[in-house]
C-alpha cells in the first residue's frame, strides 16, 4: 500500500533530525502565528474574499505541490512564491504547502518562501510521524497550522504531537478517511477535522467520504473537505452538508488559469 511505503521512507528519512532535534522542548512563549481555524471558519478581516462572496460556509484553503504519487508530476516548474499571491488574490482563505520531497517534490523552504509573500495562515502538508517534525516547524517562520494524519499515528501520537503543535503556537488538522478514524481524532482532542476523500491505500477517491462524515463531527469544529473537490456543484454539496472548509490542490495546479479556477469554485 502506497501510505506504508511513503511512511516507512519518512521513518528512515528523519535520522538526521532527531539527531538535530533530541533536545529540544517547545518555546516558553509561542511564536506569534496566524489563526488558521478562525480563517477557514469564517472570513476575517483583510483575509479572503467577504463573507457575502463566498459560498455559506464553505473556505477555500489554496495548495500547493508540485507532484502526487497518483497523478506524477503537475507543475514541476512551479515557484511558491508566484502561486500564493495568485492564491490570495483570488480569494482563497488559507494555503497548503506540500513539504515532503520524495513523492511530492516539495519541501519547508517552500512553506517559508509561500508564508513570507503573503498574509494568509500556512498548513504544513506532511507525513509527520515523529514529534522532531513538529520541532523542524517551531520557528518564527514555520507553519500556522500542521497535518496529523490518523491513518499514520497511534492514539498517545496524535494527542501528543497535537499537543505540541499548540504549545508552538499551531494549530493541528487531524485528517480522518473513516468512522474509526473519526472517533480516534476526536478522542484525541482534535480541534480542526480534515476529511480525506481520497484512501491513501488505495488512492480511490469519493467525495461521498466527507458527506457521510460530516453529521458526525460536533458541533463547533471546523470539517475542512480535502482532495476530489473540482466543480462549482462539488462545492455546492459541500456547503449544503455543512462542511466549513475545502482543500484543493490538484485542480488549482493542473489549471491553466488558477485564478478563473479558483472563482469557478467559489461561484464569482
Amino acid at each position: 500500500m502506497i501510505l506504508d511505503e511513503i511512511l516507512a521512507d519518512k521513518r528512515l528519512g528523519i535520522e538526521d533530525l532527531r539527531d538535530q532535534y533530541g533536545s529540544w522542548r517547545p518555546p516558553a512563549v509561542p511564536p506569534k502565528r496566524r489563526d488558521f481555524a478562525s480563517a477557514i471558519s469564517r472570513p476575517a478581516a483583510g483575509m479572503g474574499m467577504p463573507a457575502l462572496q463566498r459560498p455559506p460556509g464553505v473556505a477555500l484553503i489554496a495548495e500547493f505541490k508540485r507532484q502526487s504519487p497518483s497523478r506524477g508530476e503537475i507543475r514541476p516548474e512551479a515557484e511558491p512564491v508566484g502561486i500564493a499571491r495568485l492564491y490570495e488574490a483570488a480569494g482563497a482563505a488559507a494555503m497548503s504547502v506540500l513539504t515532503d520531497g520524495p513523492y511530492f517534490g516539495g519541501s519547508l523552504d517552500d512553506l517559508t518562501a509561500a508564508r513570507q509573500a503573503v498574509a494568509l495562515p500556512v498548513l504544513r502538508k506532511d507525513f509527520i510521524v515523529d514529534e522532531c517534525q513538529v520541532a523542524e516547524s517551531s520557528g518564527p517562520d514555520g507553519p500556522d497550522c500542521v497535518l496529523l494524519i490518523t491513518a499514520a499515528l497511534n492514539n498517545g501520537e496524535l494527542r501528543s504531537f497535537r499537543e505540541l503543535a499548540r504549545a508552538c503556537g499551531q494549530a493541528a488538522l487531524v485528517e480522518v478517511h473513516d468512522e474509526e478514524e473519526l472517533d480516534r481524532a476526536l478522542e484525541s482532542g482534535a480541534e480542526i477535522i480534515g476529511v480525506n476523500n481520497r484512501d491513501l491505500r488505495t488512492f480511490e477517491v469519493s467525495l461521498e467520504t466527507t458527506l457521510r462524515l460530516r453529521p458526525r463531527v460536533p458541533e463547533g469544529i471546523p470539517v475542512v473537505a480535502e482532495s476530489g473537490i473540482r466543480t462549482a456543484d462539488d462545492v455546492r454539496r459541500l456547503a449544503e452538508a455543512g462542511v466549513e472548509a475545502m482543500l484543493v490542490g490538484e485542480a488549482l495546479m493542473a489549471a491553466e488559469d488558477p485564478v478563473r479556477k479558483i472563482q469557478e469554485l467559489l461561484g464569482r
